[in-house]
């Protein structure tokens, strides 16, 4: 039997008239790929800022690992093992690829601001293994070589991956990656999904947001389909790429 690691039922999104998530539910079981998909304008990267605490929701239940989330601030989403990136990158520019990755692992350190003033041999330690813990994550990543390369030098598909990589830093159970491939070629996008199957192999379950179908279709074990904020199927790429409904939503509907 799957493990459920991520359950939302009857989410409910609202913004003035705007109905943008309306009674969205799904279940992501660990260690599956988990695709999400619609049109523009469906309400996936609304759904996403619920599910990382960066909007709350009006109604609905939202649980992550056995612990109830629903309506937590981004901080405690992060805490419970979540992470993300984001449809438009969101790095540190004038700092290092290393150092972004440190700043990723704050949320799993321990010294406060005593340490950080005295910086007794337990602080030292703990910054010596951040240090250490970005440059094996950048190599994680492959972006070893660009470590002490500000981020806003880096090529667009490195500044992507820098973003994984920071990501993967706070030691997230689930991670969610918001259009990873938007703006790649067809190279950069088979080394992106060849990265996302090492990163499930090693344990972290995904969830997906992007628009290249055929990437979706290839590497999902699940896929669910939005449409002016409902969900409107989900299951099998197979079966999703089949379903009246979602070739309707992409289509629209042959003239009678």
């Amino acid at each position: 039997m799957a493990e459920v690691l991520l359950s939302i039922e009857g989410i409910h999104k609202r913004f003035g008239g705007l109905h943008a998530l309306n009674d969205v539910g799904l279940t992501i079981n660990k260690g599956e790929i988990y695709g999400l998909i619609g049109p523009n304008g469906a309400g996936k990267t609304t759904l996403f800022n619920v599910l990382t605490g960066l909007y709350q929701p009006d109604e609905g239940r939202f649980s992550f690992n056995g612990r109830n989330l629903f309506r937590q601030k981004p901080y405690v989403v992060v805490e419970s093992g979540i992470a993300r990136t984001f449809q438009n990158i969101r790095l540190f520019a004038n700092m290092t690829a290393r150092e972004n990755v440190m700043v990723g692992q704050h949320v799993r350190t321990h010294a406060g601001v005593f340490g950080a003033v005295f910086r007794g041999p337990r602080t030292r330690k703990e910054e010596a293994a951040i240090h250490a813990r970005a440059d094996e994550l950048l190599r994680y990543v492959g972006i070893e070589r660009h470590a002490d390369e500000v981020a806003r030098n880096l090529s667009y598909g490195d500044q992507r991956r820098l973003e994984i990589a920071r990501a993967l830093g706070t030691n997230p159970k689930l991670l969610a990656l918001d259009e990873p491939a938007a703006g790649m070629n067809p190279k950069e996008t088979a080394a992106l999904k060849t990265l996302m199957e090492k990163i499930r192999a090693d344990g972290v379950t995904i969830l997906l947001i992007e628009h290249d179908v055929k990437l979706m279709m290839g590497l999902c074990d699940r896929i669910a389909v939005l449409d002016y904020g409902k969900k409107i199927a989900e299951g099998n790429p197979e079966a999703v790429k089949n379903d009246p409904r979602v070739i309707e939503a992409y289509l629209g509907v042959a003239p009678e």
